[in-house]
């Protein structure tokens, strides 16, 4: 969420923002509801001043002078019970449109619809050339007996699976493996609920935009989470942290649930695109500097980079256009991982500095050395997502009899070297 104050002060920046977001919202009308609510509560303020004043006043008077008081009064009262009614459709109005709001991209940021228009940063690694002809995941899992959409559809549907075998020791070492060099590196490590309330949800930026991707419990009015930044996140809200204890650096495993609305027909072959997998995710709340929270970016990306190299996996950094960043992000970088059956760099990671945004939906501030209470900047990064960097995994490591070789960083995590 936006300081209304920053959007008082420069509403064309903010059209300008949500143009180039592609969020449509109006700006104009939520500052009308503003100045509405703003110029009512002044007249709420005097009327409550006059009613103190006049509520001193009649005890010491006559009873023929206080009579006019006490219905004044009691006018006051009721002019406060209609001012109230009408101000709640105004304020539920106002808060919807302040949480539409999206963040002010940073300087750097491509203006773009879509992936097409983010611009590559750099690329590490070279995609391997085969002197065979490759299987894609689907066949190498269906060699090994790694994977099961059949009958993961039947039990839950399209797009959910069973993964087995080497296929579910090789996930388990792949999340253990980065969440052991994310500790080294100062993370915290956490497992956190799947399960969080609206306000969780509402706090981090994912509704009310992306209501339509989570699964809700509505017996329980719970939601499962797409992402353990969620938790995360709202592990502080409501919460004044120490200037001390900042930066705080934390790595969330946890399975993570998408609906994927409107992909209907899309990467609907294998583990590319589907509606449960698990993520280590990294989560930073630093002090409200944007040069440090920027150093906190490269920082979370390096580790994410630093991962993919100790795997050994072809990837490339781009920095996303306006189009492809969330409501609350004001940069993000994307590692895109060679993958040969698509032959292409697809999307297996994202880095997001979110400044403010989640801190203030989600009421999160520390004191500064100055004494003074401010809101946090937070950051988030995904450190590994599985089942999708299975993907590059086994088609780039595959032999030509169809065994999968481990690279050398997994072997002591899934005590085997080979699958097949």
């Amino acid at each position: 969420m936006l300081d209304i104050a920053f959007i008082r002060e420069n509403p064309e920046i903010v059209k300008k923002a949500a143009s180039d977001k592609r969020m449509p919202v109006d700006v104009d009308r939520l500052l009308a509801l503003d100045a509405e609510l703003r110029e009512g509560g002044r007249k709420a303020e005097a009327l409550r001043a006059e009613r103190n004043k006049l509520s001193k006043e009649i005890p010491s008077l006559s009873e023929d002078a206080r009579n006019p008081l006490v219905e004044r009064v009691r006018q006051i009262k009721e002019e406060l019970a209609a001012f109230d009614a009408s101000s709640d459709g105004t304020q539920a109005e106002f808060d919807d449109l302040m949480l539409r709001v999206p963040s002010v991209p940073a300087p750097e940021v491509p203006i773009g619809a879509g992936e097409e228009d983010n611009v590559e940063i750099r690329k590490v690694g070279t995609a391997r050339e085969f002197p065979f002809a490759p299987r894609d995941h689907v066949e190498l899992c269906e060699l090994h007996d790694l994977l099961d959409t059949q009958r993961g559809a039947k039990v839950s549907g399209s797009r959910f699976y069973f993964l087995k075998n080497e296929a579910v020791l090789l996930e388990m070492a792949i999340s253990r493996f980065v969440m052991d060099t994310l500790r080294v590196r100062g993370f915290t490590p956490m497992t956190v609920p799947q399960l969080v309330r609206e306000s969780a949800m509402r706090g981090t930026g994912y509704f009310p935009i992306g209501y339509d991707q989570a699964y809700k419990l509505p017996e329980d009015d719970l939601f499962l989470v797409g992402t353990s930044e969620v938790s995360m996140v709202s592990y502080h809200q409501d919460e004044v942290l120490s200037y001390d204890a900042l930066p705080l650096r934390y790595a969330g495993y946890s399975s993570c649930y998408r609906r994927e609305a409107g992909t209907y027909g899309k990467d609907t072959r294998g583990l590319y695109r589907v509606h449960q997998f698990q993520k280590v995710e990294q989560v930073v709340l630093c002090e409200a500097d944007p040069a440090k929270a920027e150093a906190l970016h490269y920082e979370i990306l390096g580790n994410a980079e630093a991962v993919m190299q100790a795997l050994e996996l072809p990837y490339r950094v781009c920095l996303a256009c306006t189009g492809e960043i969330g409501i609350g992000q004001i940069r993000k970088h994307e590692i895109e991982t060679w993958m040969p059956s698509r032959n292409a760099y697809s999307e297996t990671h994202s880095c997001s500095t979110m400044g403010d945004f989640q801190a203030r939906r989600g009421n999160i501030r520390y004191r500064a050395e100055s004494g003074e209470v401010k809101h946090v900047f937070t950051l988030n990064n995904t450190a590994i997502a599985s089942p999708r960097v299975l993907i590059p995994l086994l088609e780039t490591f595959q032999n030509e009899d169809g065994s999968v070789t481990i690279p050398k960083a997994l072997r002591p995590y899934t005590g085997f070297d080979k699958i097949g």
